[in-house]
């Protein structure tokens, strides 16, 4: 069943876009019909998520674009609109297909069928993503040479991995660094992505390693490596949204 929400100032246009909905497609229910840009973001602020949008742009209150500037849209949409000067705008907002007014049944048929292939997609993206999860392993050890003695370092005992002048080294929670015949962006692809984190260029980092956590200039953040004097230890801005959704998992 695909929920839909349909935006429309005027009733005569929203009873008609919610029959050609009806005939397009069966397995379709109209969950929330509003007229205006306050009502939308009402109804998405205190009900559950639709599957799908019917947007029109010019509104009663302003242009539905307005929406977005106050809640994050959890759904595509189609614009259904009886102007052609939104159309970039539209396609910028999360947008799969845009429809002059009056809007026929074969549009809307095709502006369906094409978010049921998009939908289709990302549910075979996700289950791919999912069993790729499951089934691949993560390094458990490294082996480092000390001298002429070979030896392994258990993952989980790795604090951060570090680069210097190409080269790499581990640091351990004992307080050793063990030099590694491996390039940091190998490293990165070989441990799990729930523990360590690449910050920057230099440092790929543990959770556990992590003694503190220290706003920095430009929106960067500076970390506090647990003993360790590094200073230069600096998620890179560009860096500091998705390390804070790394930390908040």
């Amino acid at each position: 069943m695909i929920r839909i929400l349909i935006l429309e100032d005027e009733a005569p246009a929203a009873k008609r876009l919610s029959s050609l909905i009806a005939q397009a497609e069966a397995d379709c229910e109209i969950v929330g019909t509003v007229d205006s840009v306050k009502a939308t973001v009402k109804w998405l602020s205190t009900n559950p998520a639709p599957d799908l949008a019917f947007f029109d742009i010019q509104v009663a209150d302003g242009l539905s674009f307005e929406v977005f500037d106050w809640v994050e849209m959890p759904c595509p949409i189609i614009f259904c609109t009886a102007y052609d000067e939104y159309a970039i705008k539209a396609f910028k907002v999360n947008s799969i297909d845009y429809l002059l007014k009056p809007a026929d049944l074969d549009e809307v048929k095709a502006a369906l069928a094409k978010f049921k292939t998009l939908k289709s997609t990302q549910s075979q993206m996700a289950i791919v993503e999912t069993l790729q999860s499951i089934t691949k392993s993560y390094k458990e050890r490294f082996l480092v040479k000390i001298g002429e003695h070979i030896k392994t370092v258990a993952t989980e005992d790795i604090q951060y991995f570090y680069s210097v002048d190409k080269a790499t080294f581990a640091h351990t929670s004992s307080g050793q660094n063990y030099l590694l015949d491996l390039s940091l962006e190998k490293v990165e692809k070989m441990v799990d992505p729930k523990l360590f984190f690449r910050i920057n260029r230099k440092y790929l980092i543990s959770i556990a390693a992590i003694h503190d956590i220290v706003s920095y200039s430009n929106s960067r953040l500076r970390i506090l490596l647990k003993d360790s004097k590094e200073m230069d230890a600096i998620v890179a801005r560009e860096r500091v949204s998705e390390f804070k959704s790394w930390l908040d998992r």
